[in-house]
């Protein structure tokens, strides 16, 4: 037994406890007392710190030594969730909890005892490291290893290489059959499928998306509405894996959440049964900036973090060791890990700035961003996401890509596009821009590298490419440096960029109303002041010195791998080839800005919005700059992505936007910018809403009166027992309602979490309220559809009011182009409501209410709705009680949890 005391802190109040000795509630004040004076086991320090009001809290985090013992192993970081993990008795209240830590901790140190520990290799040179960190566990872990016979490989001699492979060969033409397709979906769905019919149905229309196509950039183009419960995962995947198999070539299924690429790769274990097959034929594969980069890594473990980030660095290497991918942003690196860290230093972890030496690096061969890419390409299916693809369209890299392209989520492809090909000339992407080509600065840490570092040996070995480095340096030095914002607060901008940005928030602050203050402001790019107008021209001219010189090493690049001179190997022709990729990504967002800049003072153009924004946060600017969208982003999504493809799939739940017809689906997917019209399928969902689901609508909450709709919440969480997931439009109301109840829900042990209060990710905040049905979880527009819980743990979905759009420029251009305002402002608001009523029915045996405490909610928005669910408008006391009579928990559900169910139906 570790003779440390144990500490957990909740809403519902403090408790500590020794071991051998039963656990007391305790006052805040004894409670820090004690974790300032004696080293005290945790439960996630940040939030413990957060409940005890006193933010630097530290102490022994369990989470941490849990991430040491067991690197890359899933634990819902909770009391019950630990206890899970480690096959321990959850404790049956929160006075429990202290005890349940002591327990843990210990059987984690005996756990590294054990001659069995499957994740003994590395732990003692971490532990040694970690000590010279002072790590507060290291003590504990060091006594319990023992220093191994011979020395272990380190990390970077452990990962395994990549191996180049032969390029693929185009894919055959050929067609897939119905009845090919019902058959391979029988043998995914255990031969289920003639009792799913929706489901075959969908198969056979999905299938259509994988004929040859007739003519040039027409693919063939399938717009598929499946609702909850058909099974729509396995119902692409049928035809997809079959064309995959005969045709030799690559599908790429692309989703907007990691929740539905964490399912399709389970969904993998059904259509690659051996493991070894699975792997080498289903790849997941994300942006490089969501993957560990190990020379940031090695950096960061040779000095380069210091203090509680050196720890992270050590834990993250630990965790890498063992990962299957290296991917840190929803992979198997536990997503509460770098949460644990205040000042999270987990992003300079990744690249993030575009800075890949590429074939330069000591860790090339190993690197998990190489090894991803190389092994997507034999791959039969690639998991990837919306950003990623649309991303690789937009920047040159899908020559000789995709074929075979299912957008699965796609009601997001609008946003998904509207983001890829949109511009921002902001302070933030300028200095970005310039410690790219320079490097770091003055007191700058990290291994940020210029581009004469990337590019030593042409900076070295060729004339007329170190010329060019050399006027790009000089060139962006005119570009904002460390300290930017500060200047501009101050009036005192440096150089004609700050100079045009010190203009831009003087004009939005000048037109902002007040009610706007503390928040992001922005104004249209029209009728400009003087000021702002004569400060384009220089600043496009600062911008033009720099293109130049990137414009013409690009070229000299591209050359030099033409001619191939003998100081190029093969290391350098990889770093050479990079370098080309990303200016060509560079100078193509000069150009956008340049035409941006052109706009200032001149003519609007049709096909784009423009405006001036601060964006802000409590009242303090964060970044200053001009923003650029497409009036209509399938224009460019049809010409790079669709038009290229041989056959697309969009599918979705709510592709048409909730009792819309398939105008506003055929709008938001591209279509319309193809030469022939999509294939259209539809098949409703096949769950009872009527018996299953009801609607009401809250009469009698007084929109604006926070006391009031911080006790509708509270009694709808009481009544249902918990399991509620409250959807709120602004941060500054969840905040304040949740002050107002966590509380007292709390204390009759109903536990109430937050995004933007609690400090957790939320990826991690999904995971606590699916594990324990008592809990419930209150956020933003992220957990509108981006949250699959079935079962109990989820059972009511309360929204504080009508998901109006937030007005902006960009929404208020939309709008007018559209020819009807009203009609689409309610298209976009029943998409919005039909996409959070689907997180509420996720299989056949779920019940649920969906509650909406909004007095006038327009009758015209109920066709979101299944046509067959009830809706009632209703008294909050009318609301409460039906909640209670619908969802009372059953008399075996307990505290602590259910088990997590199957993400989808098959």
């Amino acid at each position: 037994m570790l003779p440390y005391p144990a500490l957990h802190a909740s809403h519902a109040g403090i408790w500590i406890a020794r071991p051998g000795e039963p656990a007391r509630a305790v006052e805040r004040g004894t409670a820090v007392g004690l974790t300032a004076e004696t080293p005290t086991i945790l439960l996630n320090a940040p939030l413990t710190g957060d409940r005890l009001g006193y933010p630097d809290l530290s102490g022994l985090d369990l989470l941490e030594l849990f991430a040491f013992v067991h690197p890359a192993r899933f634990a819902v970081p909770t009391p019950a969730g630990i206890a899970r993990a480690l096959g321990l008795q959850p404790p049956a209240d929160e006075a429990g909890v202290p005890a349940l830590l002591i327990a843990a901790a210990a059987a984690l140190v005996e756990r590294m005892r054990d001659a069995d520990w499957a994740e003994r290799h590395g732990a003692w040179d971490s532990v040694q490291a970690l000590t010279r960190a002072r790590w507060p566990w290291a003590p504990a872990v060091g006594v319990s290893l023992n220093r191994p016979e011979r020395p272990e490989r380190g990390l970077f001699q452990r990962l395994p290489e990549w191996e180049e492979g032969q390029p693929r060969d185009p894919p055959r033409p050929i067609a897939i059959e119905p009845e090919e397709t019902i058959g391979r979906l029988a043998r995914l769905t255990g031969g289920q499928a003639e009792q799913r019919a929706g489901q075959r149905d969908y198969a056979a229309a999905a299938a259509q998306a994988f004929a040859p196509r007739a003519r040039v950039d027409t693919p063939r183009l399938v717009l598929a509405e499946a609702g909850t419960g058909i099974g729509k995962t396995l119902g692409y995947l049928a035809p997809a894996s079959l064309w995959a198999e005969r045709a030799g070539g690559a599908v790429w299924v692309s989703t907007y959440t990691k929740a539905l690429q964490r399912q399709l790769d389970r969904e993998g274990e059904r259509l690659f049964p051996d493991p070894a097959a699975r792997r080498r034929r289903m790849v997941i594969r994300k942006g490089r900036e969501n993957y560990l980069c190990l020379l940031n890594l090695e950096d960061a473990m040779q000095g380069g973090f210091a203090g509680r980030a050196a720890v992270l660095a050590q834990l993250v290497a630990r965790w890498a060791a063992y990962s299957r991918d290296g991917d840190m942003v929803g992979g198997d690196l536990p997503g509460w890990l770098p949460s644990l860290f205040r000042r999270n230093g987990s992003t300079a972890l990744t690249d993030r700035r575009g800075e890949c030496v590429f074939a330069g690096c000591p860790h090339y061969r190993r690197c998990f961003v190489e090894r991803a890419v190389r092994a997507s390409a034999d791959a039969s299916i690639v998991v990837a996401n919306h950003a990623l693809v649309l991303v690789n369209a937009a920047r040159g890299r899908d020559a000789g890509g995709p074929t075979r392209l299912v957008f699965d989520e796609g009601h997001h492809l609008f946003e998904a596009a509207d983001s890829t090909f949109a511009a921002a000339l902001t302070g933030a992407e300028l200095i970005e821009l310039r410690r790219w080509v320079v490097g770091p600065e003055g007191r700058s840490r990290g291994r940020r590298r210029g581009l004469s570092a990337r590019l030593l040996d042409v900076a070295s070995q060729d004339e007329i490419g170190g010329d060019a480095i050399a006027r790009a340096i000089e060139a962006a030095g005119l570009l904002p440096a460390d300290g930017w914002l500060g200047r501009l607060i101050e009036a005192q901008p440096f150089g004609p960029l700050e100079t045009l940005l010190a203009e831009v928030r003087g004009t939005v602050y000048a037109r902002a109303e007040g009610e706007d203050a503390g928040y992001g402001l922005e104004t249209e790019l029209a009728q400009l002041p003087a000021g702002l107008v004569d400060a384009a021209g220089p600043a496009a001219a600062a911008l033009g010195a720099l293109h130049q010189p990137l414009l013409q090493l690009a070229q000299r690049l591209e050359a030099l791998l033409e001619e191939g001179p003998d100081w190029i190997d093969t290391p350098a022709r990889a770093r050479i080839e990079g370098a080309v990729s990303a200016l060509g990504w560079r100078t193509a967002t000069l150009a956008a800005w340049t035409a941006l800049l052109a706009r200032v003072g001149g003519p609007a153009d049709p096909d784009f919005v423009d405006w001036l924004a601060v964006a802000r946060i409590d009242a303090r600017d964060l970044d200053v700059g001009l923003h650029r969208h497409w009036l209509d982003p399938t224009r460019p999504l049809a010409e790079l992505v669709l038009k290229p493809a041989h056959g697309v799939l969009v599918t979705s739940a709510t592709l048409r936007g909730g009792g819309d017809g398939w105008q506003a689906a055929e709008a938001r997917s591209g279509s319309l910018h193809l030469p022939a019209p999509p294939t259209l399928f539809e098949a409703p969902s096949p769950f009872d809403y009527a018996a299953q689901a009801e609607v009401l609508i809250v009469t009698d909450v007084k929109r604006g009166d926070l006391a009031a709709l911080a006790g509708a919440y509270a009694r709808l969480i009481v009544a249902a027992g918990g399991g509620t997931l409250g959807l709120f439009t602004a941060i500054r109301r969840l905040r304040s309602v949740h002050a107002r109840i966590a509380d007292r829900l709390a204390r009759d042990g109903l536990p109430l979490y937050a995004q933007h209060v609690d400090p957790i990710d939320t990826g991690t905040l999904v995971d606590i309220f699916r594990d324990d049905s008592r809990a419930s979880l209150l956020g933003t527009d992220a957990l509108r559809d981006g949250v699959d819980v079935p079962g109990h743990s989820l059972r009511q979905v309360v929204m504080e009011a009508v998901p109006w759009s937030r007005p902006s420029v960009l929404h208020a251009a939309r709008r007018a182009a559209s020819g009807d305002a009203a009609a689409y402002d309610d298209r976009l608001i029943r998409a919005r409501l039909a996409q959070a009523f689907g997180r509420l029915i996720r299989r056949a045996d779920d019940r649920g209410t969906f509650v909406i405490l909004s007095p006038a909610m327009p009758s015209r928005l109920l066709t979101a709705f299944p046509a067959d669910t009830p809706v009632s408008r209703v008294t909050l006391d009318e609301a409460a009680e039906r909640v209670r009579q619908r969802l009372s928990p059953p008399p075996d559900m307990v505290q602590g949890g259910s088990t997590p169910a199957p993400v989808e139906p098959r």
